[in-house]
């Protein structure tokens, strides 16, 4: 009897810190049709007891030694959610006991760890392995994607960004763990966190063709750089900056809108997790405002698209080459702001370039079956005359 006649995917969790809790256990439990969790793994006792509190699932499934869980029979497929450093090690134990990975992001430490990962999946060919870019799932940004792509804006020529963030050791949240003050990977938060912007930057831009970086390390909590600015060329011609300040020291409260410039309108992504917002200004000054309320940053169609791998067959747009690719552009960018020079990104690895727009399997659109509120308003605005 194949997988897709035995019910949901019998899921093993190894490692149910915050991300669990927080991003990947509420998607879950909202598909339960595909997926069961039939065994956890953490090597905290307590961490594990906490899972089994909130989510119901029995503590007989815990251990502390993800080997002894790989090594069950009703475990299909895990979803690997430990420190960046382990992330490798525990996909390789994964990948030889026979199961299929869906594994948090980045896909390494560093720039050889990532090639070792790329190495890695090509020994298991027969497995399925997703590195888990939820930016590449958020419904807002495709959204914007599609926008693109049936050319609202015109030609692109120009993308500008800017971040700025806190990040000091709060208890209880992600800037608070300890791994993340004292990183074992190159360029610290900035190859965590910020390869989800440079997700969102390909999904809209396309792959980049050269970087030039600049860094400074102004927040005495983190062993990383504080900030890093990149100026960036693009393979379909256009032109980019991309600026995220974590700093030790309150900010002020910015919009962190990503702004696209194109020959025909302009595209904006704005607004906080509970109410994302794309803007489309055309070049009369009319303008589009889709609302995303309620939506879960992606990890629902995330989960989606693995089970339909593993199940259908269903090609994954989080590979490891476009986790990989992502990498590079933050790892040229440090080694740009160390040699005080352009680096080009010729060398991503093959097969890795442009980002496809995923849709829900059997869908006719861009959200079919997925969770969360869809709205549009319109404006007629006067035109700016120079």
């Amino acid at each position: 009897m194949g997988l897709s006649e035995k019910g949901p995917i019998r899921l093993g969790l190894i490692g149910t810190g915050l991300a669990v809790e927080k991003l990947h256990w509420p998607a879950l439990r909202r598909l339960a049709d595909r997926y069961v969790v039939t065994a956890f793994a953490d090597h905290s006792v307590a961490q594990g007891e906490r899972f089994s509190s909130y989510s119901g699932v029995d503590m007989a499934g815990f251990t502390t030694d993800h080997h002894r869980l790989l090594a069950r029979d009703d475990v299909d497929a895990v979803l690997i959610s430990v420190p960046i450093p382990s992330l490798y090690e525990v996909a390789q134990d994964s990948l030889a006991a026979g199961k299929d990975v869906l594994c948090e992001k980045p896909a390494g430490t560093d720039e050889d760890q990532a090639r070792a990962f790329l190495a890695l999946e090509e020994r298991y060919p027969q497995r399925t392995v997703l590195i888990g870019e939820n930016y590449f799932y958020r419904d807002d940004i495709r959204h914007a994607r599609a926008l693109l792509d049936d050319g609202a804006i015109g030609k692109l020529h120009l993308m500008a960004w800017r971040r700025a963030r806190r990040l000091v050791p709060w208890e209880g949240v992600f800037a608070g763990t300890p791994w993340r003050h004292r990183p074992q990977y190159r360029g610290g938060v900035h190859l965590d966190a910020g390869v989800h912007d440079i997700a969102q930057i390909r999904m809209l831009c396309g792959d980049a063709v050269r970087v030039h970086g600049a860094a400074q390390w102004a927040n005495s909590t983190i062993e990383a750089p504080s900030d890093l600015t990149l100026n960036l060329v693009f393979a379909c011609g256009a032109i980019g900056n991309y600026t995220a300040t974590y700093s030790e020291i309150a900010v002020p409260k910015e919009t962190e809108d990503l702004r696209l410039y194109g020959t025909e309108g302009v595209l904006v992504l704005s607004g906080p997790e509970s109410e994302r917002q794309v803007t489309l200004t055309r070049a009369d000054g009319s303008t589009q405002t889709d609302v995303f309320r309620g939506i879960d940053n992606g990890y629902h169609a995330e989960l989606c698209n693995f089970s339909d791998a593993v199940r259908h067959g269903e090609p994954v747009v989080g590979t490891v080459r476009q986790s990989v690719a992502n990498m590079l552009i933050v790892l040229r960018a440090l080694d740009s702001a160390e040699q005080d020079t352009v680096m080009a990104l010729d060398d991503a690895p093959p097969g890795g370039g442009g980002v496809p727009l995923w849709r829900p399997r059997g869908g006719s659109g861009l959200f079919d079956g997925l969770p969360g509120e869809r709205s549009t308003r319109t404006a007629i605005s006067p035109v700016d005359r120079p």
